[in-house]
């Protein structure tokens, strides 16, 4: 008789195996929290695209306004006339 010996390990393997591969993803977890790849709501910052620093400005465009830069880009691309362009630099009151 063995009273108990060995009866109930038949499945402890498993159990085993479950808590080490929990240990494992909460390692993961951690490490990528900490590192700066996911915030707290579970977003990858590196991937959302409000989220990336901004792209270097050219030089010619370090010294404009904002505004400027947009209405730069909307007469490059033909949605003002050169008119309209003119009038918007003279409401900003930057020259061109």
């Amino acid at each position: 008789m063995m009273w108990g010996y060995g009866g109930g390990m038949g499945w402890g393997w498993v159990f085993g195996l479950l808590a080490l591969v929990g240990i494992a993803l909460l390692v993961v977890l951690l490490v990528r929290l900490f590192s700066g790849g996911i915030d707290r709501t579970g977003i990858d910052r590196r991937d959302a695209p409000g989220l990336q620093p901004p792209a270097a400005q050219p030089p010619l465009a370090q010294g404009r306004s904002r505004a400027r830069q947009i209405l730069d880009e909307r007469f490059a691309q033909g949605e003002l006339t050169s008119e309209q362009y003119r009038e918007q630099i003279q409401v900003l009151g930057e020259e061109a």
